[in-house]
């Protein structure tokens, strides 16, 4: 994995953070300025990931309220952060994937401190 502090994580291809957030922010998670203000801010301060392009955040899903909300798909020069965002939930179900080292621990708690998020649940996949 690029970048990396450990040196066992060499042979790494890269890693991915997979956050589900809860109890967010209902005005921030159906916002999609704070959310294309949240991908920037990820990735320019938090992962130190180059972005490529422009995010794509539309809101669909409306058959179902569970399902209506806005979607974020950022592609990052080392992978991509996608998003999913339940405002019937009060949720956001997010992947950071990257072939770059960054830090999950403070990646995780700068999700859950912009979006408000009440309970976090975590999981960091390294791969192989």
């Amino acid at each position: 994995m690029l970048h990396s502090p450990r040196e066992e994580d060499s042979e790494l291809f890269g890693q991915e953070l997979t956050l589900n957030l809860y109890g967010c922010n209902l005005a921030t998670i159906s916002s999609r300025t704070k959310i294309r203000k949240f991908v920037i801010e990820l990735c320019d301060h938090v992962i130190h990931m180059k972005r490529y392009g422009k995010a794509f955040i539309p809101h669909f899903g409306h058959e179902n309220p569970i399902t209506s909300g806005f979607s974020l798909v950022q592609l990052i020069e080392t992978s991509s952060v996608t998003a999913h965002f339940s405002e019937y939930k009060k949720a956001v179900y997010m992947n950071i994937f990257s072939c770059a080292w960054f830090d999950a621990k403070i990646t995780t708690k700068f999700c859950k401190t912009y979006f408000g998020a009440k309970t976090v649940k975590a999981k960091l996949t390294k791969r192989p």
